[in-house]
């Protein structure tokens, strides 16, 4: 009899076969002689939509809401049927007498294997393979350790509650907006309170009021001296009268020494990489999406098998990785890390509470390299720059800390105090594994203790306190990791909640919120900054106050811990969701609100003929007719990878076949022609190829669905006028 292991794509159910030995191709499967390999393509079954449970759904009418299934359907995925009648067959042959699943090692991984089982009617026993990599020492020790599918079993009750509670509040919410403001309007317990967030960002940022401050310097034999409050310890004053009169009564006064000293100081990496931080940072350094960032690692994890499971929000590793740690060490050896590593694995590995730490780690540990070669020549540009960044850290928590001597010199000036600082580098550290890492130093002149100091110059510095920055992609997945700020109410329950689960949305789930987000036009991007649309912020009125609250999230999150735990019943948490989605259905309907697009242009739809609406996509600028039944849509420009010749930032490119032109913001413009034969003649950049490439990209755009999460559904329906 033989094993039927299911994996959730098809790279790793061929990892998987290669590694057990399954080389019988059966077009969808692998076989060997006691494993049958198939795969998903992501998820193949899901929640079926609302017209499956009745037909009169089809027509969306307030009337009809709430939808509330006494038991949710499972569906097969149209464009992936074909896939999933594969797994189906090999399930139900008669020499397959077991399951193995072999999915992502999480909560939605579990979801994606247990639905595609439950809509296939299996009847047979279940183990899991949980692995953080999917190199062949991996697989072959994880199947040497496969648990009892049983052990999953309340993970998977808190996967389906999770899908099943945001099915019936996000379905709901969306119909009932839709119908009452004839727009498309869609919502949901994750996205809302994320757009919440930005506009209260801008908010906070129109109240501001810029204060002026001031400060005191003193400038003596080279050495900059900061006057400091002897009250308050601070360096700035908000009263410019009492520092005109200290200008006043100082200058020209001699300094004396008061103190001088000197300690030896450590600084230690920053901790390893979890998948938020790693976007935030990849964010920040390289303007890499979310969404970008996340597609490289799983690129890198599948693919080039090099880094351990992306999804994690752990920042630590457990003790049985310490042993393995050598193995990594000499499977990241090569160009530019071969020194940086040669020098840890001629020495015993140093490991410390820092990154070690079982009881930070639940699912998976922090991301790291495998112990799989690495073949550097083999990365795209941008697959090297997050493996760089992942291997350095790697390298940087096992390096000794960086050690510095800090001079402070105290001067007393008329009995005000002033201090001065230095710095001299005494062991590199861990700041050795980053280029250009060498330190600046800072040294002080030589003093002693009640030394005269003169002439002492002093001048009267002053700034202007600054608002609140506007999101980028980076500070917005911080906000969503940690909302406390945008508590309501601040609750310490719901604030520890909000800490143990990570905040709003998972590690796995973020980046696409962000993304759904910006193509629902519901926030947009200038430059790097974040801005919510018109048609957010008319949505935030019309929403319901609890949809908008990072709170609800905490509380879903807290009681979805507890299922996955088997403290809390799946029933009982979605009689609550059940009663939730009742009463925001109802407020919906009382509303007396009003929607209205403000961003309609007189070009007609080619399609229906009526009025388009101009609107911002995340790297574009678009026509999207205002009918969400119609759906048509025009990409008019869009930030292209093309750089300016002149001041070298990205190009835009706007208009229609040989029409089209390249902008800059600097003010150079040049034709599509114009550029292809410049940078022919330059004989690098963009080829032909790169170019049709991003010709078919727009296209496949301008055809895809407005709405990505209810896609299908508003593709359907015929709304009652």
């Amino acid at each position: 009899m033989k094993s039927l292991v299911i994996a959730e794509k098809p790279s790793v159910g061929r990892d998987i076969a290669r590694v057990l030995r399954c080389s019988r191709n059966l077009n969808g499967a692998l076989e060997g002689d006691n494993y049958v390999v198939t795969w998903g393509l992501g998820h193949l079954v899901t929640l079926a939509d609302p017209e499956e449970y009745d037909a009169k759904y089809k027509e969306w009418k307030m009337e009809h809401l709430p939808m509330l299934p006494q038991k949710f359907e499972l569906v097969v995925i149209k464009q992936t049927g074909k896939q999933y009648q594969v797994v189906k067959t090999q399930l139900h042959r008669g020499d397959v007498s077991e399951v193995i699943i072999a999915t992502d090692a999480g909560r939605e991984g579990e979801l994606v294997a247990r639905w595609i089982l439950e809509k296939a009617g299996n009847k047979k026993p279940v183990k899991r393979l949980w692995i953080s990599s999917v190199t062949d020492k991996a697989i072959r020790e994880g199947f040497t350790h496969l648990k009892a599918g049983k052990e999953y079993e309340n993970l998977y009750q808190a996967a389906a509650t999770r899908a099943e509670s945001d099915w019936i509040v996000g379905m709901n919410a969306t119909r009932a907006l839709t119908c009452k403001y004839n727009a498309s309007l869609s919502c949901g317990r994750v996205q809302t309170p994320t757009l919440a967030m930005i506009a209260k960002r801008e908010e906070d940022i129109k109240k501001f009021i810029p204060v002026p401050y001031y400060g005191l310097i003193g400038k003596v034999n080279g050495m900059t001296l900061t006057w400091r409050d002897a009250k308050t310890q601070s360096s700035t004053s908000y009263d410019k009268n009492r520092t005109e009169e200290l200008l006043k009564k100082l200058q020209g006064k001699e300094g004396v020494v008061k103190e001088v000293g000197t300690v030896l100081k450590k600084s230690y990496s920053p901790g390893l990489y979890d998948l938020t931080e790693l976007q935030r940072e990849a964010n920040t350094r390289y303007d890499f999406s979310a969404k970008e960032t996340l597609n490289i690692m799983q690129r890198l994890y599948e693919n080039h098998k090099v880094l351990t499971y992306p999804r994690t929000d752990s920042r630590y590793l457990t003790t049985d990785i310490v042993g393995t740690i050598k193995e990594r060490l000499e499977a990241i050896s090569t160009g530019p890390y071969k020194k940086l590593a040669a020098m840890l694995t001629r020495k015993p590995i140093v490991t410390n509470s820092s990154f070690i730490d079982n009881q930070k780690v639940s699912d998976h540990h922090a991301i790291i390299p495998t112990e799989q070669y690495v073949n550097l020549e083999n990365m795209s540009s941008d697959e090297r720059k997050i493996y760089d960044m992942v291997v350095r850290r790697f390298l940087a928590v096992l390096y000794p800390p960086y050690e510095y001597e800090e001079a402070t010199v105290k001067v007393l000036v008329e009995g005000e105090e002033f201090t001065a600082k230095g710095k001299i580098t005494k062991v590199l550290g861990y700041k050795e594994v980053y280029e250009n890492s060498s330190e600046e130093n800072e040294s002080l002149p030589k003093l002693s203790k009640n030394e005269i100091l003169k002439p002492v110059i002093f001048e009267k510095t002053e700034g202007k306190t600054k608002p609140p920055a506007p999101f980028t992609e980076a500070t917005l997945l911080s906000a969503m990791e940690n909302p406390v700020n945008f508590l309501e109410q601040k609750d310490k329950e719901f604030i520890k909640t909000l800490g143990e689960t990570g905040g709003l949305g998972t590690v796995a789930t973020r980046a696409d919120i962000i993304e759904k987000l910006f193509n629902s036009f519901l926030m947009e991007k200038r430059g790097k900054d974040i801005f919510i649309t018109s048609k957010g912020k008319q949505l935030l009125k019309l929403v319901p106050e609890d949809l908008k609250k990072p709170e609800l999230t905490a509380s879903l999150e807290m009681k979805l811990a507890r299922v996955a735990k088997g403290s809390l019943k799946k029933q009982e948490l979605m009689n609550e969701m059940t009663a939730y989605t009742r009463e925001i259905v109802e407020e919906i309907k009382k509303n007396e609100g009003n929607f209205k697009h403000d961003n309609l242009t007189n070009k007609k739809c080619p399609v229906c003929g009526k009025n388009m609406l101009s609107v911002n996509g995340k790297n574009s600028k678009m026509l999207v007719c205002q009918d969400r039944e119609c759906g048509h849509r025009e990409t008019i420009a869009r930030t292209s990878n093309a750089r300016c010749p002149v001041c070298h930032k990205k190009m835009e490119l706007a208009g229609q076949g040989e029409n089209q032109t390249f902008t800059c913001s600097c003010g150079h413009k040049e034709k599509l022609a114009a550029f292809q034969e410049r940078r022919k003649k330059e004989g690098a950049g963009v080829s032909k190829k790169d170019v049709a490439k991003y010709m078919n990209q727009i296209e496949k755009e301008e055809q895809a669905p407005l709405n990505t999460a209810f896609a299908d559904a508003f593709a359907k329906i015929k709304l009652d006028k």
